[in-house]
């Protein structure tokens, strides 16, 4: 202990405390600190069996980290430091906190909250160790705030997040003054080699709006094939693209080279229209097109408070995927055959329209897979999502960062985001970012004002 009236110099090596948002969003976040150690307080293991049971990904993330402590401490008691792997890695322990504390969290907030346990583990660490930064970590900012009234260091967990968010790869650039004779080689041929064209750096497959004062070219530049094409703005199952960024989704996930694509835009602007519409003009390449979406339940209930069986519980959450489907269909009003096809594909669940959590498990051969609402997953769910992705299996991703459901995701760090930044330049990824709403004026309306 430091004696009264001098300062204790504090080592560099800090103590992280995870609270449970944090094992939720990531199991294996222990494992991140690199040289610092890291405690759990025992209130959060408790708060994870509550968790172990289920398939959502949040009880995943709960087992996963239970069978983690498991294997790293071994028969070794966990209340002591224990090295976790890693020639530069630090200890663990899990926190008992049973001494009585000079700022005790409970006497200031209250008694028999968790959250509140878990910052008096974090205070009982800072007490032991004066000569180290401890330092509490959580998703959740309420817990936060009460940690700094406390004078305790805390922080979000950061890995995983993506900085600049605003300037997140979009998928397009636009380039002025560009040569006439470019472009009209590119009209004419559909497709040029790309040595020709001096373009910004080129490092994975990418969307150019190619202008000068009296034409245009809209264009995609393959990476595998150094080319430069021209892009379509015909209609696919009789859903035209009404802008060229929806040409260019079009394009990405028409392309059978392609086998991720991504797609991000504010309500309206016809991320899952487009994607469903796609999937079924290729039908016949896939097995099955599978739509879902994260269940995202209102005021914390599960789906196990709803009355009914899976089904008709989970069908209100899968409305707007039923809602596309069925504007789709009515673009056939008059053609009986087709709109019977449709019929067909559903009754025989060619498309298939489930919640993400009943697909755990499988393996994806040659499906044509869409995952709606894509902003309110963590990245390892996303993932978790593309590796179980089989031969000739094609995974598309719709969201909007900005409109998240999730507690403890924000623009920074949901999986959505995650997917865009780390897979930009991989040649098997195309990725469009949609701006314009094509809902409705009054829907623009909505997004631009309000």
């Amino acid at each position: 202990m430091a004696k009264k009236g001098k300062s204790v110099a504090i080592s560099s090596k800090k103590i992280f405390v995870l609270d449970t948002s944090v094992i939720l969003y990531d199991h294996d976040a222990i494992n991140n600190f690199h040289e610092h150690d890291v405690a759990i307080p025992i209130q959060v293991l408790e708060e994870l069996d509550n968790f172990k049971s289920g398939n959502d990904t949040r009880n995943f993330e709960a087992r996963s980290f239970i069978r983690l402590i498991d294997e790293t401490s071994k028969q070794k008691l966990i209340s002591d430091w224990i090295a976790l792997k890693g020639s530069n890695s630090g200890k663990f322990k899990v926190v008992l906190n049973e001494k009585p504390l000079k700022i005790d969290a409970e006497e200031v907030y209250g008694k028999g909250k968790t959250d509140h346990k878990i910052l008096n583990a974090a205070l009982s660490l800072k007490e032991e160790n004066p000569d180290k930064r401890v330092v509490l970590v959580s998703k959740d900012i309420c817990l936060r705030l009460k940690a700094k009234a406390l004078d305790l260091n805390a922080e979000d967990y950061e890995t995983g997040k993506i900085k600049n968010v605003d300037e997140l790869y979009a998928g397009k650039t636009e380039i002025g003054n560009f040569s006439e004779s470019v472009i009209d080689d590119i009209k004419k041929n559909r497709s040029i080699s790309s040595a020709e064209v001096e373009l910004p750096a080129k490092t994975g497959n990418h969307f150019y709006i190619l202008k000068n004062k009296r034409k245009t070219a809209n264009v995609f530049y393959n990476h595998n094939l150094k080319t430069l094409s021209s892009v379509s703005t015909d209609a696919i199952f009789k859903i035209k693209p009404k802008n060229i960024e929806q040409a260019f989704a079009i394009n990405a996930l028409l392309d059978p080279e392609i086998k991720l694509v991504s797609i991000q835009g504010n309500a309206g602007t016809g991320k899952t229209l487009l994607a469903l519409a796609s999937a079924l003009e290729q039908r016949k390449n896939f097995r099955q097109i599978y739509v879902t979406r994260p269940i995202v339940s209102l005021s914390n209930k599960d789906i196990g408070f709803l009355p009914g069986d899976a089904k008709s519980k989970t069908d209100p959450f899968m409305a707007p995927i039923w809602d596309n489907l069925r504007f789709i269909k009515e673009q056939f009003i008059g053609d009986e055959k087709m709109s019977a096809k449709i019929d067909e594909l559903i009754s025989t669940e060619k498309i298939a329209i489930a919640p993400l959590a009943f697909i755990r498990g499988r393996t994806l051969t040659k499906i044509f897979f869409i995952i709606d609402e894509a902003q309110n997953l963590t990245p390892h769910e996303v993932k978790t999502i593309i590796s179980r992705a089989g031969e000739h299996t094609k995974v598309v991703f719709t969201g909007d960062i900005y409109q998240i459901d999730t507690p403890y995701l924000d623009s920074e760090s949901n999986g959505l985001s995650y997917l865009i930044e780390n897979a930009k330049n991989h040649p098997l990824y195309a990725h469009i970012t949609l701006h314009k709403g094509e809902r409705s004026e009054l829907a623009n309306l909505a997004n631009e004002l309000l």
